[in-house]
């Protein structure tokens, strides 16, 4: 116990404090069991640190651990819970839940996390894990306890604060849609913005990026393949083999992305014998952020229904598995998708790229795009790259990076 007291202060203390994700102010931190998902690599593990380092500096007792730390080989979080409480511990932040190595059967960490919620009401609980923890089915039902958050990877307007290179407040849609062009000049009169936009699209989505550029697609490829290989392992019933067609399927989507979904030859290349064993793959790499699919409608049960188009998640992973095969037509929606998605409802209309929230159509396209394909619809309005400002229903693409 001490060493992981050890532990647990030297990175509380030596955690990043300059730079903190929009998220963080989202979170009523009051809540006495918070779930924290995300993608590997987007700064969960920061994030926590960073609310363990505040909380510190006013004298509480607190205690970071991650479960992959050989103390866990033998050892429970609900025992250390309980040692930590006896002790006056007050706020325990439990990092990468997914990886807990279970004690018994039928006593996993959400069984655990459980009995340490309804055992200990003045103990506050944070945790994190992989964004594919919406396939766990834990022994402890933790839904009518928990408050849920998703921590995506940058948005533009996070990596431009990020890198120091200028701050900004969030944007909402509806202020972008109608302000655009009074918004964008702000920005505009302050720096540059289609420099920082391209890097951005390249290389900008993931924190650890600047760790060191030139490994950057290196690591991407790693962290791709432990949540193929690794992480979708532990939170399902799938087996190797199946992790192994994954890969498959991710690496034939990403050569034809946009994908407009043939299940038919998918399931023949992939020697599936039914499309819903398909589709399921479909919905396990969308849960671990690696694609995104459309539908005609943004509500349902996406695990049932056949996707109208398939998208790599983020820009970065076109550039990083595509390669130079990437279209730039695609990286423009792909990136559109990604931003908007994260808190709108977007689906696949039958004019357009995308219908948000069930009343705004957008078209994506360059500098030259015109409104022809969606005129005299209302509520329309073009994305257009390569452009500082916009006017009238045109619209910076690069702007809507600023909506979290």
């Amino acid at each position: 116990m001490e060493r992981l007291l050890e532990i647990s202060n030297r990175l509380i203390k030596l955690t990043e404090k300059k730079f903190v994700r929009s998220l963080f102010y989202k979170i009523n931190w009051k809540h006495r069991l918070i779930e924290i998902r995300g993608a590997r690599g987007v700064g969960k593990t920061t994030l926590l640190l960073q609310r363990a380092h505040k909380l510190k500096e006013k004298g509480e007792n607190v205690l970071y651990v991650s479960t992959d730390n050989t103390y866990f080989y033998k050892n429970k979080i609900v025992d250390l819970a309980d040692y930590f409480y006896k002790y006056g511990g007050k706020y325990l932040f439990i990092d990468e839940v997914h990886k807990y190595p279970e004690k018994e059967i039928g006593l996993d960490w959400s069984q655990e996390i459980k009995n340490i919620y309804d055992s200990y009401p003045d103990l506050h609980v944070v945790y994190t894990g992989s964004s594919i923890l919406q396939l766990y089915k834990g022994a402890g039902d933790l839904s009518r306890r928990k408050s849920s958050y998703h921590l995506p990877g940058l948005s533009f307007r996070e990596y431009l604060e990020f890198n120091n290179i200028a701050k900004f407040p969030v944007y909402n849609l509806e202020n972008i849609l109608d302000n655009h062009f009074e918004l964008s000049q702000e920005v505009c009169n302050k720096i540059k913005i289609l420099p920082h936009f391209k890097n951005y699209l390249r290389i900008g989505y993931f924190p650890f990026y600047n760790e060191d550029e030139n490994k950057f697609f290196d690591r991407l490829t790693q962290v791709t393949n432990i949540i193929l290989e690794t992480d979708v392992l532990s939170v399902s019933d799938i087996t190797y083999e199946v992790s192994l067609r994954l890969k498959k399927l991710l690496s034939l989507l990403s050569s034809s992305v946009p994908y407009t979904p043939n299940l038919s030859k998918l399931a023949e290349q992939l020697h599936i014998g039914h499309y819903r064993t398909l589709i399921k793959y479909l919905n396990y790499l969308e849960k671990a952020e690696l694609i995104k699919t459309l539908t005609a409608k943004a509500n349902g049960d996406r695990i049932l229904n056949k996707p109208d188009k398939i998208y790599l998640d983020n820009t970065n992973l076109m550039y990083g598995i595509a390669d130079a095969s990437v279209n730039q037509g695609t990286i423009r929606e792909t990136f559109l998708l990604n931003q908007l998605s994260e808190l709108h409802k977007v689906s696949y209309p039958k004019t357009g790229d995308f219908f948000v929230n069930n009343k705004y159509l957008i078209e994506v396209g360059g500098k030259k795009k015109s409104k022809k394909q969606i005129a005299n619809i209302e509520h329309s309005y073009i994305a257009s790259d390569d452009i500082e400002t916009g006017f009238g229903p045109k619209i910076p693409l690069w702007l809507f990076g600023f909506l979290y």
